[in-house]
């Protein structure tokens, strides 16, 4: 039998240190199953799925723990590989829009009415093309109640258009 970890980190940004974690995960006789990692601001912060022996679940923990020694800030959370029951499907989006402050929040709010989980979300803000306006660009990866149809999901954040001036695409995802 295996566990299956969700192990989140935060730490200065330094050489060495995903190997740090990953050795670990290899002397517990663990599997890097998969993973997000990024540098923002000089900090490195990652969420990694591990999958381990059982009876070496709560050594990983430790060892993993103690690397917290070298200012590496880190969660374990045990959790498993189950999907939901619920019927979802997966929805990709593209947001290009002037920035403003809360527009995170609105789209979030707009996609939480339907009932949406976000799975990955990404944004960045950029220089408008001639104009040098500030523009906020986000991707999302979602999963939608299979009653919630590409339509619906378009129309609320249409909605927030208007206010935000804020460029949509809409497809269905290749991985379901």
């Amino acid at each position: 039998m295996t566990s299956s970890l969700v192990l989140t980190f935060v730490s200065h940004d330094k050489p060495g240190l995903v190997n740090a974690i990953s050795e670990k995960i290899a002397t517990a006789g663990g599997s890097w199953l998969e993973s997000r990692l990024s540098r923002l601001a000089g900090e490195f912060a990652g969420i990694v799925l591990i999958s381990v022996p059982d009876a070496n679940a709560s050594g990983l923990t430790a060892a993993l723990h103690s690397l917290e020694e070298t200012g590496l800030r880190i969660t374990v959370a045990h959790t498993t590989l189950a999907e939901s029951a619920l019927s979802y499907r997966p929805l990709e989006l593209e947001l290009l829009g002037q920035d403003r402050p809360g527009i995170v929040r609105d789209v979030t709010h707009a996609l939480n009415q339907l009932g949406a989980n976000i799975e990955e979300f990404s944004s960045s803000i950029e220089s408008a093309p001639f104009t040098g306006e500030t523009m906020f660009r986000a991707a999302a990866r979602l999963r939608v109640p299979g009653g919630v149809t590409t339509e619906e999901v378009r129309k609320i954040l249409e909605r927030l258009t208007e206010e935000m001036m804020v460029d949509l695409a809409a497809s269905e995802s290749e991985d379901a």
